[in-house]
């Protein structure tokens, strides 16, 4: 963990000051004194009755051990240290204290353990139900997150629940699941502008889910209902854009901004309308007009300008671009959407101009990446990586990176043998990248070249021997290979990297998988459903399912194996784990 800054120490100690032990103290009681039960010297306790309110020695010493740890910011055992405290007193303050030291742990298992813990404790809170929603959306939970949400607007609080579907859309959530959960909550919604709010988002969930008709009827009541409900005309014309009906899409956004004029949504669906019925004129007008409202603003500009490469008009998108790069401080992504739009113009070299002249930031290695992808199909491999190479040189913090995309460049193009000389070589001259050699590792892996792979992340370890990735891969492959011998080896790299990085969902599934191996599938099952909660892909879910295969648990196997075929496209673990076992198949 890196040093803590003095300023940030001073930060958090102030949050995590010191409790208040009289607020859980619950009065003192009085000792007996040493004649009245012949007391030996030397232990004056031994005859005190037990503490039946307040902390005792344990409790006590557990706080100030949670107290002084947060001081010294070691997060993740004050949180530890308070998530117990809670446990013992039920306090919710208590869980309250674990969750916010937990926040600023890298640990996000434990934070959810403290908010779990904080809304037992507290169920009417609204807190605790946030963060839940919070942790569920970061690992990809989206029905999780959607139960939280709703249980915190049938407490009182804010709806936004189409805020909440469009951001579910927009990450690529499955509406599947989603879409039952609101419809059944549906009738216990509060009316008003909540209920309003919760239409408008089950007809967006059944427009992505393919129920355009019943989206259709839900949107039609609500007219007859709220049909001064902007919301509504945003909804309709997002709906009409996904049935390919450009001008009743145009229609929606005109009504929907003659009751929300200032809303800049419905200009841009209408700029969105007139470009895809060919008008780039009148798409320009509208957007014109909203940049002359928004003066100087720059992220409004590069908007603009991705949703006219977007729908192919990358003149449109120039014209918008070119007085940011008069500018004194040019945005990165504007050099890299000229480059763009350029390189949609046919101008190879004209973007290629542009792409160089992206900063290092966000868009560096995208803007690498284009330029590199587009001299390839323009035929021009050797110019490819003569550019790269350029590159290199250019932006040495970068060294690595680029490496990198080249190598996978190469590999694309059939050219495994050249991108397998270029880290050779660039190894030969930085012998200790950790990165160069994780990757050439990985590709010796991939090879089926075990020893080699071993060879690069030994170096690693011996180098770095708290390279949490290096100690993972290599103990999960041992793992993975069921290599007998060597399987208390591979724990105990595993175990190496979980206290190195607890909160990692990989080396969870890298814990119970050779826990499996071991023979202790009771062990690894809990850490394989932490893995996939946090982390749902075909591979986990491969080992979760053959764990509980294991442990005799035929239907949750069952249940877990046909959610993994209807979810993952893709899935060679699953399908060598049928053939394994097919008497899996349900």
């Amino acid at each position: 963990m890196p040093a803590v800054r003095s300023s940030s120490l001073r930060s958090l100690s102030a949050r995590l000051a010191p409790l208040a032990l009289a607020v859980t103290l619950g009065g003192c009681q009085a000792l007996p004194s040493a004649g009245e039960h012949e007391l030996p010297l030397d232990d004056p306790l031994i005859g005190a009755p037990p503490i039946e309110r307040g902390l005792d020695a344990q409790g006590l010493a557990g706080l100030l051990t949670a107290e002084l740890a947060g001081q010294r910011g070691d997060y993740r055992r004050a949180a530890l240290g308070y998530l117990e405290a809670s446990e013992r007193y039920a306090t919710p303050a208590l869980a309250e204290r674990a969750a916010l030291a937990a926040s600023f742990s890298s640990d996000r298992e434990l934070l959810a353990r403290a908010a779990d813990r904080w809304q037992a404790l507290a169920p009417g809170a609204e807190a605790p139900s946030r963060l839940l929603a919070g942790l569920a959306v970061q690992r990809g939970d989206w029905p999780e997150a959607l139960r939280q949400r709703l249980a915190l607007v049938e407490r009182g609080g804010e709806s936004d629940l189409t805020a909440f579907v469009e951001a579910a859309l927009a990450e690529n959530a499955d509406p599947r699941p989603l879409l039952p959960l609101l419809r059944d909550w549906l009738p216990r919604a509060p009316q008003g502008p909540a209920r309003q709010d919760a239409e408008l988002a089950t007809a967006l969930l059944e427009v992505s889910a393919g129920d355009i008709v019943a989206a259709e009827r839900r949107l039609a009541r609500l007219g007859e209902s709220a049909p001064a409900l902007p919301a509504l005309w945003l909804t309709r014309a997002r709906l009409a854009q996904e049935r390919g009906d450009h001008r009743g899409a145009r229609d929606a956004a005109r009504r929907g901004l003659a009751l929300s004029p200032d809303d800049p949504r419905f200009i841009l669906l209408l700029a969105q309308s007139e470009l895809r019925l060919g008008n780039v004129a009148a798409a320009e007008a509208r957007t014109d007009a909203l940049l002359e409202e928004h003066v100087g603003n720059a992220s409004l500009r590069l908007a603009l300008a991705q949703l006219y490469l977007e729908e192919d008009a990358a003149e449109a998108a120039r014209r918008l671009l070119l007085p940011l790069v008069d500018a004194p401080d040019t945005p990165p992504m504007a050099f890299y959407l000229l480059g763009t739009a350029a390189e949609a113009e046919g101008e190879v070299d004209n973007a290629l101009l542009y792409y160089r002249q992206v900063a290092p930031g966000g868009e560096f290695l995208a803007a690498r990446l284009r330029a590199a992808e587009m001299l390839i199909a323009d035929d021009r491999l050797l110019d490819a990586r003569a550019f790269l190479r350029i590159e290199r040189l250019r932006h040495d913090a970068h060294f690595a990176d680029l490496i990198t995309l080249e190598v996978e460049l190469l590999e694309r193009e059939g050219l495994g043998e050249e991108a397998d000389a270029l880290l050779d070589r660039e190894l030969s001259r930085t012998p200790n990248d950790e990165q160069l050699l994780y990757l050439r590792a990985m590709r010796a892996w991939a090879a089926g070249d075990l020893d080699g792979m071993e060879r690069d992340l030994g170096r690693i370890i011996e180098r770095n021997p708290d390279s949490a990735m290096a100690l993972n891969a290599l103990g999960y492959t041992l793992a993975d290979m069921n290599v007998t011998e060597r399987l208390d080896e591979a724990r105990e790299m595993i175990e190496r990297a979980h206290e190195l990085d607890p909160g990692n969902p990989a080396i969870h599934d890298s814990l119970g998988w050779v826990y499996f191996r071991l023979g202790d599938p009771e062990r690894a099952l809990p850490w394989l459903e932490r893995a996939y909660a946090a982390m749902p892909d075909q591979e986990i879910a491969a080992h979760l399912i053959e764990v509980l295969w294991a442990l005799e648990r035929r239907t949750e196997a069952r249940e877990r194996l046909a959610e993994a075929l209807e979810r993952f496209d893709e899935r060679p673990l699953i399908d060598d784990l049928l053939r394994r076992l097919p008497e899996l198949r349900p």
